[in-house]
C-alpha cells in the first residue's frame, strides 16, 4: 500500500487495466501537463479528449478505470488527475535506463532530453564495437557490453533499450535479461524471444512508414473519379 495516501476513497495505485487504456494513459498526460503549463486548473473530459486526440466517451470510460469521474459542470482536477494517473503509471519513481547499441539512432536517443521530464534517465551508454567505446555522449562515457550485468546492479537499472542492429538484438535481450532488466524497449526490427515476467514494446519505425503509406494508397484511389458507364448502357427501371 502506498503509505502517502490520505484520501480512502483513491483509486489503488495498480487497477486492472484494459491494455488499451494503459497505452492511452500517457497520451492523457501529456495533454494534463499542457493544460497546467497554460494555467488550467480544471479540464472538461471534452477538453481533455481534444487534447489527448481521443474520443471523449473512451477518456472517461478510461479514467472510470482509475475511479476518476471528474464533477458535473466542472470537469476534471487537472493536477489531481495528473497525479493519478503518474501513479497508477509508476512514475513516482524516477527509473534508470541502459541503452545498447550507440548508432545513428542509439546517439539520438542518448542526447534526447525529454526522457528526464518524463520521469526517466539513460544512467548508462553501451556496445560491441570497439570503436564506440569510451565515447562521450553528455555526461556518459559508453561501455562495451561485456560490463553489461555489472552496471545494471550497481545503477539499478531496470528497464533497456536495444538500438542495435536486428542481428544482434536477441543476444542483447538475453545479456538484458540476465543481468536483471525485466522491461526492454526495442528499436531492432525484429521479435524478441523473452521469459515470462519480462515485458517487451517494440518499436519499428518502417512498419509505422509501411502503415503510413496503406493510407496514402487508399486516399489516392479512393480520389479517382468514378469509371464512366458506356454510352446506351441501362441504368435500371
Amino acid at each position: 500500500m502506498s503509505q502517502q495516501r490520505t484520501d480512502s476513497s483513491a483509486s489503488p495505485v495498480f487497477p486492472d487495466l484494459p491494455e488499451a487504456t494503459v497505452a492511452r494513459l500517457p497520451e492523457y498526460l501529456r495533454a494534463l501537463h499542457g493544460l497546467a503549463q497554460d494555467g488550467h486548473d480544471t479540464v472538461s473530459s471534452e477538453g481533455l479528449a481534444t487534447a489527448a486526440g481521443v474520443n471523449s466517451a473512451k477518456l472517461r470510460k478510461d479514467l472510470s478505470h482509475l475511479g476518476s469521474y471528474g464533477t458535473r459542470g466542472v470537469g476534471y482536477d487537472v493536477a489531481l488527475l495528473i497525479t493519478q494517473i503518474e501513479a497508477v503509471l509508476g512514475l513516482t519513481k524516477h527509473r534508470k535506463v541502459a541503452l545498447v547499441g550507440i548508432g545513428n539512432l542509439g546517439h539520438a536517443l542518448a542526447g534526447y532530453g525529454g526522457f528526464a521530464s518524463r520521469g526517466f534517465s539513460v544512467a548508462a551508454l553501451f556496445d560491441a564495437e570497439r570503436s564506440q567505446i569510451g565515447e562521450r555522449i553528455g555526461t556518459l562515457v559508453v561501455r562495451h557490453i561485456d560490463e553489461l550485468a555489472e552496471v545494471v546492479a550497481a545503477e539499478g537499472i531496470s528497464i533497456g533499450v536495444i538500438a542495435t542492429p536486428a542481428r544482434a538484438a536477441q543476444q542483447v535481450a538475453d545479456q538484458l535479461v540476465g543481468a536483471g532488466v525485466t522491461s526492454i524497449l526495442n528499436f531492432a526490427p525484429c521479435v524478441l524471444n523473452v521469459p515470462s515476467g519480462v515485458d517487451v514494446r517494440k518499436v519499428d519505425l518502417a512498419v509505422e512508414m509501411q502503415i503510413l503509406s496503406f493510407h496514402e494508397h487508399r486516399k489516392a484511389l479512393t480520389a479517382l473519379p468514378a469509371p464512366e458507364q458506356p454510352a446506351g448502357e441501362a441504368t435500371g427501371s
